[in-house]
């Protein structure tokens, strides 16, 4: 019997009965001939709601910590899920992470996978039951809770597939990835197909249906991914190495609207010295400009991973007086092929930036990618007009 991993995002498990719908198609997949492995994600704002508990206690929790609290999420959904598909009838089992054997770096907050053991899983589909793995987490070589960072149930699923040579399918409350998103952008366009390297800039650069690591996990193990909804109709989003569904050379434009700027001035080996600072405290960084001869850097940090903003400023300032912190920015980006031939794209970003008077703060261009950073409080209007602009 072939063997298909379905992952279901928050919003597919955010209440019992949502759990039970999900459970209902999971029967109608298992009777129709396959084995099945489902991986979830928290309920609902869980996560949100865990996160903002803890800095009610820590301005800048332990990321440890963190991982401890946080992993509790998914396992709550997990067993509902095992208990609701039980309750049809159909034998389950709830696996952690570590259960699972989702082997991990070290990195809390934001560890890789860097092998699965899916032993106990391939056990217990063999004596016919479904296995409900919580999405998210995995165990290190130190036997720590560790976490993939948000969204990170989507390369539980890459990584599971590719480790049972199955079909991976992933679940949400949209019907797969749209040119932008249908809340900001109304006539955005659903997008068929996408090759590996669309996908992950449009998701490194904030669009939510699907994780960069994951897709950077699919690519690297040839795993077809296909987006769907769990609310049924539709024909999803499949991606791929293959072609794109269009020829057009913008596939989407995507914001990303929690964003901060560190600036330093100083010599290469200073900002050599805020990189390690940066990792040491496992803060990302989305983009980095360093001019020699202005002695200038700039570094734009995504927010969903600094859990403790002005712990960081604070810090930053101690270690470093010729730096400062510029928060409430985002980025708008707009994603497609050769983005670089020419300067269109990017001069037209310039163009509606400065019609909205938003100060810009950065532009980037790439073969894949122009991403303009400015402030967060023009990021809607910016990403209807690109999109109209540029995808039509």
């Amino acid at each position: 019997m072939p063997i298909v991993v379905q992952k279901y995002g928050g919003s597919s498990v955010a209440d019992v009965e949502r759990i039970r719908k999900v459970a209902r198609r999971v029967k109608e997949r298992r009777d129709s001939g396959w084995r099945v492995v489902v991986v979830v994600s928290a309920m609902g704002d869980t996560t949100d709601e865990l996160l903002a508990l803890a800095k009610q206690v820590s301005p800048d929790p332990p990321r440890r910590e963190l991982d401890m609290l946080l992993t509790c999420g998914e396992r709550i959904s997990m067993a509902l899920l095992s208990m609701a598909l039980q309750e049809q009838g159909v034998q389950a089992i709830s696996f952690t992470g570590s259960q699972s054997g989702i082997l991990t770096t070290d990195a809390h907050a934001q560890a890789r996978i860097v092998e699965v053991r899916p032993y106990r899983i391939q056990d217990e589909l063999d004596a016919g039951k479904v296995v409900i793995v919580a999405g998210y987490q995995g165990v290190s070589y130190k036997r720590e809770v560790t976490t993939l960072g948000r969204g990170g149930s989507d390369t539980t699923s890459v990584a599971l597939a590719a480790a049972l040579g199955a079909d991976c399918e992933i679940y949400s409350d949209v019907d797969g990835v749209f040119s932008a998103d249908p809340r900001i952008v109304p006539d955005a366009k659903k997008l068929d197909a996408l090759t590996y390297d669309e996908m992950q800039e449009l998701a490194s650069a904030g669009a939510k249906v699907l994780n960069a690591q994951a897709v950077e996990f699919a690519k690297e193990r040839g795993i077809v991914i296909s987006a769907r909804s769990t609310f049924g109709g539709g024909t999803g989003t499949t991606v791929s190495a293959g072609g794109s569904s269009s020829a057009a050379r913008v596939k989407g434009v995507t914001a990303e609207p929690e964003m901060a700027v560190v600036r330093l001035e100083g010599t290469a080996r200073a900002l050599d010295e805020l990189l390690e600072f940066l990792d040491a405290r496992g803060v990302r960084g989305r983009s980095l400009v360093f001019d020699a001869a202005s002695s200038a850097a700039q570094v734009a940090l995504p927010l969903q991973d600094v859990h403790g903003l002005e712990a960081l400023r604070k810090d930053l300032a101690a270690r470093f007086p010729a730096s400062r912190v510029d928060d409430g920015l985002g980025t708008v980006t707009a994603v497609g092929t050769a983005m670089n031939a020419d300067f269109g794209p990017a001069r037209k970003a310039l163009e509606l930036a400065e019609e909205l008077k938003a100060k810009v703060y950065g532009l980037n261009v790439s073969p894949l990618q122009i991403s303009i950073l400015m402030e967060k409080a023009h990021l809607k209007e910016m990403t209807r007009r690109l999109h109209s602009a540029l995808v039509g």
